[in-house]
């Protein structure tokens, strides 16, 4: 995806490429498309993994979450030069004739894939936007045209979306590094349970869509996921050891060949392309974030039941009982004492979280992120210049289709035990916790959703500890309407800090770190006082527009409460 100098130096600037020079041959479709490729697979930043949600703890205290962000005068994310550029790219590939026709079709489906991404992103951050499918021109009477609304666009990404599925080749063809037929069916599933489940909940709201369709938007989410769940040649990643599996399948250098890795971001340290950043999670730093003890405390014990409903549950004065009994999930994604960061010869295990530390040392709540590491030496160098590991990352991974297609049938109404059994309870089968009935067996009264199933309480549930820190949760609370329920007057918390027992080796440090009345960490008493987050339910579910796009379009309008 990187060409030399003296390659770019050779061709024309981008806007005095002609036919003659151009667009002539299927490379030249690869070359162009290429540029698109580190938009989708980065993810090198605590920012990316989730510090926008209650499932990481920043230092500072996150602005969406707390309703403190201002109508910006330009930028904001109302930048449109990636779909520009894909327009551009897609008005000229038609007239590429050589090369094969298998290969000129993949190009142009991965081009209708990319408008979709960034139209995608466009949608959830601002809701109605305008439809450009042309270049467009500093003189173009486009540029003035009135927001689409959001599900007028949903409807055009699904058509990218289509003609992409139709045109790409399958992953065994063109491997796993550039967009295929499963990462588009899975994307499109993506795409479709957030519209479904944004109209279904946002309904009645001034977010809500007129003229809305969620049950349609959820049955082709679930046809979408339900093929790459019934593709036989796509299973998930499982060693047979249930206790390490989770932790390993994220702890690889080379995905290539993983069934479950749909589609993956191969890195280069040489160029600080990354996925993971070792720095941040080996153990040694904190990078100025944790896990809360929300998310912590989401996870089930070993027999399937919630910590208060647990008989086998030890509590959570030290890291050691937050682990005992659990779903093996947690100790695979946070560190705890005793577990290698580094395999050197005596190995360097880790003690006790960096809640002493200043600058990017810090962890704010003393539940240090372990999923996504690696012991390797050779990846753990020490060195403040040397960031950037040489792990694989997934920018699709299979299970993901599973939990998508079981939330979309439980949405709609039609989950069956037999869809419980090839999607969530496969993936519960991989750490060795048990199944999941549909009539779930038990009443916890701490449920996030009271008023909606248990099956459904459960689900998201299951989506959260899956995927925790690969950037759905904002997502997942923004479509789900959930800032009432997760975020509005709470404050996220960290561990138990009881003197003489939480943390011994590091007391003397730590002894004036800000605690709650039971003694949780609470690094925000101060910031957010006793109301919590400022989350603003009828404003901030979606972004504002910057003030001179405004002033230029008239025809613009702004987002409620902005």
């Amino acid at each position: 995806m990187m060409l030399s100098c003296e390659e770019v130096l050779d061709k024309q600037p981008l806007d005095e490429i002609t036919e003659a020079n151009f667009w002539s041959t299927s490379e030249d479709l690869r070359l162009y498309i290429n540029r698109f490729y580190p938009s989708i697979g980065d993810q090198t930043s605590f920012e990316d993994m989730e510090n926008n949600s209650d499932n990481l703890q920043p230092l500072n205290p996150n602005r969406i979450l707390d309703g403190t962000r201002s109508v910006p005068s330009s930028g904001g994310g109302w930048n449109w030069g990636n779909i520009r550029e894909i327009n551009y790219f897609l008005e000229n590939a038609e007239k590429v004739t050589t090369g094969t026709q298998t290969d000129i079709d993949q190009y142009i489906g991965e081009g209708h894939f990319f408008r979709a991404y960034f139209y995608f992103q466009m949608v959830k951050q601002f809701g109605d936007v305008p439809w450009y499918e042309m270049v467009l021109n500093i003189d173009s009477e486009e540029l003035y045209v009135p927001r689409n609304p959001r599900n007028e666009i949903i409807d055009n990404i699904i058509e990218d979306l289509d003609f992409a599925i139709d045109h790409l080749q399958g992953r065994s063809q063109i491997g796993q590094t550039r967009v295929n037929k499963e990462a588009a069916l899975l994307f499109k599933s993506r795409v479709c349970l957030y519209e479904g489940t944004w109209e279904k909940y946002h309904k009645g709201t001034v977010f809500g869509v007129d003229n809305s369709n969620e049950q349609q938007y959820l049955q082709m989410a679930a046809d979408a996921a339900e093929v790459l769940v019934n593709d036989a040649n796509i299973q998930l990643y499982s060693t047979g050891d249930p206790e390490n599996d989770y932790y390993r399948m994220f702890s690889q250098e080379d995905l290539i060949g993983v069934s479950e890795a749909i589609m993956v971001q191969v890195v280069d340290p040489g160029q600080q392309l990354g996925t993971w950043n070792w720095t941040y999670l080996n153990g040694t730093r904190g990078a100025q974030s944790g896990i809360t003890k929300e998310l912590v405390d989401a996870y089930l014990d070993i027999n399937g039941l919630p910590i208060n409903l647990s008989s086998v549950y030890e509590g959570d004065t030290t890291l050691e009982q937050v682990v005992q009994n659990r779903d093996p999930r947690l100790r695979n994604s946070i560190w705890n004492r005793g577990e290698v960061q580094i395999a050197t010869d005596p190995p360097q295990r880790f003690a006790f979280p960096a809640l002493h530390k200043g600058a990017m040392d810090l962890a704010t709540t003393g539940y240090m992120v372990r999923k996504g590491s690696t012991p390797d030496p050779e990846q753990n160098t020490g060195t403040s210049s040397d960031q950037y590991g040489a792990l694989d990352g997934y920018v699709f991974r299979y299970a993901e289709a599973l939990l998508n297609y079981a939330e979309a049938k439980a949405e709609l109404g039609t989950l069956t035990q037999g869809d419980l059994d090839k999607t969530v309870n496969l993936i519960r089968q991989r750490v060795g916790m048990p199944d999941l009935s549909l009539n779930v067996g038990f009443a916890d009264p701490n449920w996030n959703f009271p008023n909606l199933s248990p099956i459904i309480n459960e689900i998201r549930r299951e989506r959260r500890i899956e995927l925790a820190l690969e950037g759905f949760r904002f997502d997942d609370i923004m479509r789900w309407a959930a800032a009432d329920e997760l975020i509005v007057g709470k404050r996220t918390k960290g561990a138990r800090f009881i003197e003489g027992i939480s943390f011994p080796e590091i007391e003397d440090q730590i002894s004036d770190i800000s605690v709650d009345e039971n003694r949780y960490i609470d690094r925000y008493i101060d910031r957010l006082g006793p109301d919590g987050w400022g989350f603003d339910v009828t404003r901030d579910y979606l972004s504002p527009l910057p003030e001179e796009e405004l002033e230029y379009n008239e025809s613009l309008t702004q987002n409620p409460g902005w």
